[in-house]
Formats: C-alpha cells, structure tokens, sequence
C-alpha cells in the first residue's frame, strides 16, 4: 500500500524545484552535470532528473548539448482594469 504525501512533503519538494529554478535563472546557463555534482548530497540522480523535467515541462528551462538556459516564460499580457 503507497503511503499518503503529506503537505509538508509537497512543501518542500516545491521549496526544492524553486532552488534550483533559481539557480538556472541566477547564472543563466550551467552544464547539468556541474549542477548535478553541486545538489548531490541533496538528491539522488532521478529526483534531480524530475525537477529539470519540470521545469523544461514549464517553459523556464532549455536543454541544448547538457547545457541548461534559463528561459523567461511568455506569459499572456495582464489586461488592466477587467
């Protein structure tokens, strides 16, 4: 039987994703792999993996030749005053 995930699991996974986003977006490009060797006391292999996946699955990050860009989203404009 699989167990629950709790808020607070939710919570930190999220606080996690955000880390390395802002990461990615402070240097604005790094190779995965020396990201990768910087978070390896932190996560395993596959939940490294995910996080990237998600955020590439957002639009926040490329991936070109092991290399991860920082990509602001384009976000539909904000209509004032509706």
């Amino acid at each position: 039987m699989a167990t629950a995930i709790t808020a607070k699991q939710i919570t930190a996974y999220l606080n996690t994703v955000k880390a390395v986003a802002d990461a990615i977006k402070e240097v604005g490009e790094v190779p995965s792999g020396s990201l990768y060797a910087m978070l390896i006391e932190h996560l395993t292999l596959e939940q490294y993996n995910r996080i990237i996946g998600h955020l590439k699955t957002a639009g926040v990050v490329v991936e070109k030749n092991n290399v991860l860009y920082w990509q602001e989203p384009d976000l539909p404009p904000v209509v004032e005053g509706k």
